[in-house]
C-alpha cells in the first residue's frame, strides 16, 4: 500500500472522521501499521525542508497522528528540531498515553496550528507544563517513558488530543480566547 501523505490527503476539521477516536494497535506491529507511521515520520521530516516541502505540498509540522490520513489507531510521528534543523527529538509512538501531568499549565504566545486546521483560531491553549508518556517506540523497538516538559509537552497533548477526536482549538475559552493565566508559564 503506498500512501501519499501532503496537504491534499490529510483530513481537515470539516471532515467528521477528525473526530472519531482512535483505537489501540496491536504489537507487535503489522508491517502495514509500520509502514505507515514510518510514512508519517517523513512526512513530518520532510516538512521542515522548504524545498521539499514546496515539491511536495507539504505543510511544516512537529507531529502527525494517523487519525489525519484517516486512520483510526494510536500512532504518531514526532520530530522537534533545533534552529540549524538537526533533529533533537524523534519519535514514531504507538498506543502512546500520557501516565502522568503536572498542576502548573504552560501555553504557547504564538497559539497552537495544526495540519486539519486551515482556518485560523486565536487564542490560548492551555496544557500541563510536565507530563510523563508511556508508549512503544518503533525507532528504538521498546517501550518507552518520555519524560516532557514545556514545548514536547504540548506537542505530546496535542498529538494525543487526535486520539480522543479533540483539536486544539477545542481547550480555547470561547469568552476569553487571550486569558492570562498568572500561574501559567507562557513558551514564547
Amino acid at each position: 500500500m503506498s500512501m501519499l501523505i501532503n496537504n491534499d490527503t490529510i483530513i481537515k476539521d470539516d471532515n467528521e472522521l477528525i473526530r472519531k477516536k482512535s483505537e489501540d494497535v496491536s504489537l507487535p506491529l503489522s508491517s502495514e501499521d509500520k509502514e505507515t507511521l514510518l510514512k508519517m515520520l517523513k512526512y513530518v521530516d520532510d516538512s521542515t525542508d522548504n524545498e521539499i516541502a514546496e515539491k511536495e505540498n507539504l505543510r511544516p509540522a512537529v507531529g502527525i497522528s494517523a487519525i489525519q490520513i484517516g486512520i483510526p489507531k494510536k500512532m504518531t510521528a514526532i520530530i522537534l528540531k533545533d534552529s540549524e534543523g538537526k533533529k533533537i527529538v524523534e519519535y514514531a509512538l504507538v498506543n502512546p498515553k500520557i501516565v502522568s501531568e503536572s498542576v502548573e499549565k504552560t501555553y504557547l504566545s504564538t497559539g497552537e496550528g495544526c495540519l486539519s486546521v486551515e482556518k485560523e483560531h486565536e487564542g490560548y491553549v492551555y496544557r500541563a507544563r510536565r507530563v510523563k508518556v508511556k508508549a512503544y517506540d518503533i525507532l528504538q523497538d521498546k517501550e518507552i517513558i518520555i519524560k516532557a516538559s514545556g514545548y514536547l509537552a504540548v506537542i505530546l497533548q496535542h498529538e494525543l488530543d487526535h486520539f480522543k477526536g479533540m483539536l486544539y482549538y477545542d481547550h480555547i475559552n470561547a469568552n476569553a480566547p487571550f486569558y492570562e493565566d498568572p500561574e501559567a508559564i507562557v513558551i514564547e
